[in-house]
């Protein structure tokens, strides 16, 4: 009882503000020209601002992307009913490329000021959705990782009596013109042997040593250089405080080359490529949470993947360009989870990142 009586001159101490500070959800004011007259911390984070920048201007100022966010609160200011809209991506000026996903809230203020001002509740749901979406991938690539490899064992089996059969019409010829033939059968049904097994992935186990993701970096610089049309630009951009990492040597190079490949062929004769690294700390990778996660980006200004291809870009014999084998990206994903990482993208004309993260402590 004590404690009951005492709590309203507690609570008289405090400053309204400094409680809605103390909120991890985002909490924004807006009177009615839309115009901001409060933001908390989390708001001020979550949208790149702060409550000097955000009083008395128009909130959608501050948005390069509205997403209809605009219209929504209108209409809330103008109907007085209170309106949820979930998943809402919006992009905040003052950081153009952290896109965030969040859950919106909005509220007429009731009493005297009712229909003249907005209480926005924002509730930042990014991380939550990364996670859904990375496991979603995972699982399906589980399934793909299944139906190829017993596809594979299907195919392979045919491949291996043709060859045969062929090795042994070739010694009952007696015409060297004839055995080209022969030849010819052979020398397809290998490199069909070759596809099966590149689309089921590598069949050892992942041989892995302390290694610096830097020096998995530089040798594919150094490869990708001597690839690249001259007008093409590769940059690198490192941060110098990663640690090493137990990771696959052979492995890691190969699917970050795959993925730096891709930009090369995306950018064509000119163009820019850059590799970046940074350290991403507490991150989730499929169940595992990792403290420590080196992120490793490809980033080109090409045209960016095609909408038709974004939800299906790591599957097997998928491909945007008519000569491409459509393995690369697949067996770079297949390659990266096996050393317990994951690849994820973003995309638009002109700007496309893949990221590999690579787990570099205990999970």
């Amino acid at each position: 009882m004590a404690v009951e009586s005492n709590l309203p001159s507690v609570l008289s101490h405090f400053d309204p503000a400094d409680l809605f500070d103390t909120l991890s959800t985002g909490i924004v004011v807006l009177d009615a020209q839309l115009c901001a007259i409060y933001a908390n911390v989390a708001a001020q984070d979550l949208l790149a601002f702060s409550l000097n920048q955000a009083r008395g201007r128009p909130f959608g100022d501050f948005l390069q992307d509205t997403n209809g966010l605009n219209a929504i609160l209108r209409r809330a200011l103008d109907t007085g009913e209170g309106i949820a809209d979930r998943e809402l991506v919006i992009r905040p000026l003052g950081a153009p490329r952290d896109a965030r996903i969040l859950d919106v809230t909005i509220t007429p203020l009731a009493g005297q000021i009712t229909g003249t001002h907005l209480l926005l509740e924002l509730a930042d749901t990014t991380q939550r959705q990364r996670i859904s979406r990375e496991n979603d991938l995972l699982a399906r690539l589980d399934g793909s990782r299944l139906m190829i490899r017993q596809l594979a064992h299907e195919i392979k089996n045919p491949l291996g009596g043709l060859r045969g059969a062929a090795q042994l019409l070739e010694r009952e010829l007696q015409e060297a013109s004839l055995k080209e033939y022969t030849r010819v059968i052979i020398g397809e049904a290998d490199r069909l042997t070759a596809l099966v097994d590149s689309m089921a992935g590598p069949s050892r186990a992942p041989q892995k040593v302390h290694i610096n993701v830097h020096e998995i970096c530089e040798h594919v610089y150094h490869l990708l250089r001597a690839e690249a049309r001259s007008a093409v630009a590769i940059e690198r951009d490192y941060d110098p405080s990663l640690p090493d990492s137990m990771l696959d040597r052979h492995q890691t190079i190969q699917a970050l080359l795959n993925v730096a490949r891709n930009a090369l062929q995306a950018v064509g004769d000119s163009g820019r490529i850059t590799l970046r690294t940074r350290a991403l700390s507490n991150v989730s990778i499929g169940p595992a949470r990792h403290r420590l996660v080196a992120c490793v980006e490809v980033e080109d200004n090409g045209p960016g993947v095609p909408d038709d291809l974004r939800s299906s870009i790591f599957y097997p014999l998928v491909t945007g360009r008519a000569n491409g084998t459509g393995l690369g990206l697949a067996v770079a994903q297949e390659l990266v989870t096996r050393n317990g990482g994951l690849i994820e993208f973003e995309s638009e004309p002109k700007r496309t990142i893949f990221t590999l993260l690579l787990p570099l402590g205990e999970s």
